[in-house]
Order: structure tokens, then C-alpha cells, then sequence
């Protein structure tokens, strides 16, 4: 039967056993080298006071923040998009 996917939808390689970890919106438990992480800046101001702030000279510290999801989770927000057989060959990647 032929693979649909060279790596198996999977980052692993050639590595054998990998951890879990938990997706952040529906707990699903995901191989790491298959959940899909985001990591985006959290700043605990509001953007409008951080901006004017800002502009006195103040600095305002960004966190980054990491969230990792499943693949379900991932198509539903937007991060990953289905793509058709012949594009799934490709090595570019679709953000």
C-alpha cells in the first residue's frame, strides 16, 4: 500500500520513540514531532496604552509565548491548510 506522506506526518526521522505532549486547545495528547507549535509575543499591556506609552520612552516587554496543537486543532485555526496530493509532495511549506 503506498505511503501517503514520505516522513508519515511525522518529524522523527530515524530517532524511534518520541514524548507527548498535550494539544493547548482540546488536550488531545500529540507526538511532539508531529504537533504543530506556535510561538507568538504576549504583551500584558493593552496595545493603545503600550503604543503611547512607548512613545514617552517607556519599555514595554513582549513574552513569547509557545502553544502546540494537533493537526485537527492546527486546520481549524488556520496554521496548517489542507492541501491537495500533488501539492502534499512538495517541500514548501504553507503558513
Amino acid at each position: 500500500m503506498p505511503k501517503k506522506r514520505e516522513n508519515r506526518g511525522r518529524r522523527k526521522g530515524d530517532k524511534g520513540h518520541v514524548g507527548t505532549i498535550m494539544c493547548d486547545n482540546c488536550g488531545a495528547r500529540v507526538p511532539e514531532d508531529k504537533a504543530i507549535c506556535v510561538t507568538r509575543t504576549y504583551s500584558p499591556v493593552d496595545a493603545a496604552l503600550a503604543n503611547e506609552l512607548e512613545k514617552k520612552g517607556a519599555i514595554i516587554t513582549r513574552y513569547p509565548v509557545t502553544k502546540c496543537y494537533c493537526v485537527n486543532c492546527a486546520v481549524h485555526y488556520g496554521l496548517i491548510k489542507i492541501r491537495a496530493e500533488d501539492e502534499r509532495k512538495s517541500r514548501a511549506r504553507i503558513y
